[in-house]
């Protein structure tokens, strides 16, 4: 279990980020992490992965406490990043260097192969698309099996048909080992097509403001009627996360089923 307690985070220049996180995320489940600008989604997820720990507050994962980055916990940022002097295969075998020669080159290979780029192998980035530079970074965290993968709005930066078809591609590959996964994001709809739960977090300090339980069966009906409703419920609480008067971490554990708002 990746465990959340108290976590706060204030720069040194004073800029409060962070304030009282507090969650607990299963081993298999999909988090989703949304809200509006400044309220702290990548410094959350920073903070969870070790590059940034947190001011206040614990992070620990299977009861291991993570104050810096650990190889159970994989990160995919919004730019590929992949290193331009090596070919893609050599990207993906990146953080291998551990196994056998053969043994990296048989895990790089079906990596290759499941995310669709076994005839890139030895291309460079810079001759990749942006949704293939992205999936080849997808395939070089998810390579070294994490417990815990990280994304940062990994599919912002894409054209809405390439998001779409990655969104679809990072369900098929979580499906093979069940990571953790914890995703940033902006869009609801992203949300709710890819998570167990969406936490919706309130900005000036961050905080977790609503939980939202998405019960819906895999794969999941963009045009569905409840889709849409929990769209509309997520929606909702973002611009209610706005209002200095409500309070904090409401837990709606069934929005299909009374639609309070």
């Amino acid at each position: 279990m990746l465990s959340l307690q108290s976590l706060g985070k204030v720069y040194p220049n004073g800029v409060h980020a962070l304030e009282r996180f507090s969650a607990e995320i299963n081993l298999g489940e999909i988090v989703a992490i949304i809200g509006g600008s400044g309220c702290g989604k990548s410094t959350l997820l920073r903070a969870i992965a070790g590059l940034d720990p947190a001011s206040r507050g614990t992070v620990t994962l299977d009861g291991e406490a993570i104050a810096a980055p650990h190889p159970k916990i994989g990160i995919v940022f919004q730019e590929p990043r992949l290193l331009p002097w090596l070919s893609v295969a050599d990207n993906i075998g990146f953080g291998l260097s551990e196994l056998p020669p053969a043994a990296r080159r048989e895990r790089v290979a079906r990596a290759l192969a499941r995310v669709g780029l076994a005839d890139k192998a030895r291309a460079w980035p810079r001759e990749l698309s942006g949704g293939q530079a992205q999936r080849a970074a997808i395939a070089r965290a998810l390579v070294p099996q994490p417990e815990v993968l990280l994304l940062d709005e990994p599919f912002s930066a894409l054209d809405a048909f390439t998001r779409k078809d990655l969104q679809d591609h990072l369900l098929d590959l979580w499906a093979d080992t069940r990571p953790t996964l914890v995703l940033v994001t902006h869009d609801v709809e992203e949300a709710v097509v890819l998570a167990d739960r969406v936490l919706v977090m309130r900005p000036h300090p961050g905080r977790l403001f609503e939980e939202i339980t998405i019960n819906l069966s895999r794969p999941r009906d963009r045009n569905a009627p409840l889709f849409d409703q929990f769209k509309r419920h997520v929606l909702a609480s973002l611009d209610r996360s706005l209002d200095r008067t409500m309070p904090d971490r409401q837990d709606s554990r069934d929005a299909s089923g009374a639609m309070w708002w």
